[in-house]
């Protein structure tokens, strides 16, 4: 399924307009989410509305649970796709995201037209909300929240089983329903709620294992923010780098947006140190 989808995206990008060699460098990185190119402006070199949505479309794929698209391809039967919780709500958020950078751009015009504002909401969102990093404009030089919100887009990442970063949108959906429950128990103390998922009752046990994830990652992640600014960096810089490389993301905002030349030895010690924690 991974060679038949890096084949396709391949082809993909081809007919879009890239040589071979550029269409099988951009589909490694696609379909691994990875972000990285074969250019320094990244996929903002080709300045193409069809390689943008290309992208788009294989980096969605990508960061849905393979468990999916091994269901789909064995049984012929995409109909798991509608039923899955955590895919339905993996395009919830996507459609969040996109929905509110388009209306921000728009509203503070940042682009000449409303064609251009909503392509660069579209993979911009997509890149950074699935952990991607590819990039076609300096985002972190978008108006209003757009910076900030994109950044925190990329704790959720993709699905679990798939190529994406982050904490995976399995866990924040299931920190979030334990989270109302405790909110329902406060109110009604002696009612009984389960942890449910879909129509399936999530085990104790595996709630516990979310939280004490979600623990290490907090504990991670303020650790390196406070070791960064202790080596210099600015704390909007270092606040930004922290998750870029603990979701293995890539670009963060002010001068990290497109490289960290100017963090210190030390500093990148410390995001090595962050980016192999993400992995593991």
């Amino acid at each position: 399924i991974y060679l038949s989808l890096t084949i396709a995206c391949t082809f993909a990008y081809w007919v879009a307009g890239m040589s071979l060699f550029d269409a099988i460098c951009h589909a490694f990185s696609t379909i691994a989410i990875g972000g990285f190119s074969n250019y320094d402006a990244n996929l903002g070199h080709f300045n193409s509305t069809a390689v943008n949505i290309i992208c788009v479309i294989f980096l969605w794929i990508a960061a849905l649970n393979f468990s999916l698209h091994y269901s789909a391809v064995s049984g012929r039967n995409i109909k798991n796709y509608f039923k899955d919780p955590e895919c339905k709500a993996f395009f919830t958020i996507q459609f969040f995201l996109i929905t509110v950078c388009f209306l921000v751009l728009v509203n503070y015009s940042v682009y000449d037209s409303t064609k251009t504002s909503f392509d660069q909401a579209l993979i911009q969102a997509v890149s950074i909300s699935t952990t991607a990093g590819f990039t076609t404009t300096d985002f972190s030089a978008w108006p209003s929240f757009l910076p900030i919100l994109l950044i925190f887009s990329s704790f959720v990442g993709g699905c679990a089983g798939s190529t994406g970063g982050g904490l995976k949108v399995i866990r924040v959906l299931l920190l979030f329903i334990q989270g109302k429950r405790e909110v329902d128990r406060l109110i009604h103390p002696k009612a009984v709620y389960s942890v449910k998922l879909g129509d399936r009752a999530i085990p104790g046990r595996v709630v516990e294992a979310v939280w004490g994830f979600f623990a290490a990652y907090a504990i991670v992640f303020v650790v390196i923010m406070i070791g960064l600014i202790g080596t210099g960096l600015e704390t909007i810089r270092a606040f930004s780098a922290t998750p870029a490389a603990l979701n293995n993301l890539g670009p963060g905002l002010g001068s990290i947006a497109g490289t960290y030349a100017s963090v210190s030895h030390s500093g990148q010690l410390l995001l090595t140190y962050a980016m192999s924690s993400g992995w593991l």
